[in-house]
């Protein structure tokens, strides 16, 4: 689908106006409010809808996968870090492929693909048979992340870039709450394989709404697939301090979301909550806030600034993680949901700093971003169940805390290097 060059801001309108001070801006920016911003908007929420309905689909069904294999918690959740870390991997080479087929078929494949491995996991009636398909699902799913990151980084007006990239997320939020409380929902009238083959059909469905919306790059300059240019780019981004900061800070707070909602699920399945897995579920709902904190992000970091809001942002997560330590179970919930909208509006912003940062290979710069995120999802994601069969709660919140506080010091880092845009 062509995009209009009436929806895109002219170069004049920005301090810096030639191609060569503004190489992501080679045609002008789509502008926020036209047809083709909207066009875009709405292909990549259904993408980040399809790749979070997919990717944590199994997640209330840790404890049902704990009871049916005869598992430990730790072992439960590894088909998700099973999928997060393939994903993670796959990420790194994600980038550098669409640079070379473009992002637009990158994108289309890696949804399709997605939507026929949840379809096929309806044949899956083992432990090891899941954990393979979540493997190949996370490795097809790379290829929408860090490459939609890319094409909103190339497209965008640099004024509009905060406000979609925190749409796109918004679709994250939505689709994975959708994933979360759907499976968990429909498990209550048929199994658990036949739940995540229906997440499998709307997959498919939304699929179709990205191809036939999402408009074709302006901005894209196609380069030949070199794997020496794969680990140059990625070796130039590991030495700027910033980017590495900025990864740090995907990785710390990622796996404390993770951990958070890995386990608070075995929380009140037990006693003396012991509620049903439909109703702990319903938990999930809060994402509903982080869909919406990451949509206005963007708004506020223009009125506030980056520097307050990615403090503010961790202080909430902080916050939450505290008032999950009470017993009352309305706090309980009150408190994931704070710690939802700061996760939310953290990596709105993180996201599309690194965007703004990396002065080339933006892909690339965004697939080492969210490496490090789904990294942080695998690896502290895991580790939350050693935490929980030793200390309960209170040791996963403790777990948290400490890689909250340790993204605050990483944020002090990052804040105190000279500013690139």
């Amino acid at each position: 689908m062509y995009m209009p060059v009436a929806d895109r801001c002219s170069l004049a309108s920005h301090p810096m106006n030639t191609p060569e001070e503004r190489p992501e801006l080679l045609e002008g920016g789509v502008c926020i409010g036209t047809p083709t911003f909207r066009r875009v908007n709405l292909s990549l929420f259904c993408a980040g809808f399809v790749t979070f309905i997919t990717l944590y689909d199994v997640q209330p069904l840790l404890p049902k996968f704990a009871a049916e294999f005869g598992v430990s918690p730790a072992r439960a959740s590894l088909p998700l870090s099973f999928s997060t870390a393939s994903l993670a991997l796959g990420m790194l080479l994600a980038g550098t492929i669409s640079e070379t087929l473009g992002r637009r078929l990158v994108m289309t494949g890696a949804l399709f693909m997605a939507s026929f491995l949840a379809l096929a996991t309806f044949f899956s009636h083992t432990f090891e048979s899941l954990l393979v398909l979540r493997l190949a699902q996370g490795i097809v799913l790379a290829g929408v992340p860090s490459v939609a990151m890319a094409y909103l980084g190339e497209e965008m007006d640099l004024n509009s870039i905060g406000h979609a990239m925190g749409l796109y997320i918004s679709g994250n939020a939505l689709g994975g709450m959708t994933g979360r409380i759907g499976t968990a929902l429909l498990c209550d009238y048929m199994s658990w394989q036949k739940a995540i083959g229906v997440v499998g059909i709307i997959s498919l469905l939304l699929s179709l709404v990205f191809l036939i919306y999402l408009p074709t790059s302006s901005n894209f300059r196609q380069r030949p697939f070199q794997i020496r240019y794969l680990f140059t780019s990625l070796y130039q981004h590991l030495l700027d301090p910033g980017l590495l900061c900025l990864y740090g800070l995907a990785f710390l707070s990622m796996g404390g979301f993770v951990s958070l909602y890995n386990y608070i699920g075995f929380r009140l399945l037990a006693p003396p909550y012991g509620l049903g897995q439909f109703q702990v579920s319903l938990i999930f709902l809060v994402y509903l806030l982080g869909s919406f904190s990451s949509g206005i992000v963007g708004r506020m970091i223009q009125r506030f600034g980056r520097p307050f809001m990615i403090r503010l942002t961790l202080s909430v997560m902080l916050s939450g993680t505290l008032i999950t330590l009470s017993g009352w179970l309305p706090l309980i919930v009150s408190g994931v949901g704070i710690f939802t909208c700061g996760f939310f509006s953290a990596h709105a912003i993180a996201s599309s700093w690194v965007g703004r940062r990396a002065a080339t290979a933006k892909a690339q710069a965004s697939s080492l971003y969210l490496f490090s995120y789904y990294l942080g999802s695998s690896i502290s994601g895991t580790a939350g169940g050693w935490f929980w069969s030793q200390y309960g709660w209170n040791g996963v919140a403790a777990m948290i805390t400490v890689l909250i506080v340790a993204a605050f010091v990483v944020s002090t880092l990052l804040l105190r290097m000279p500013v690139r845009d």
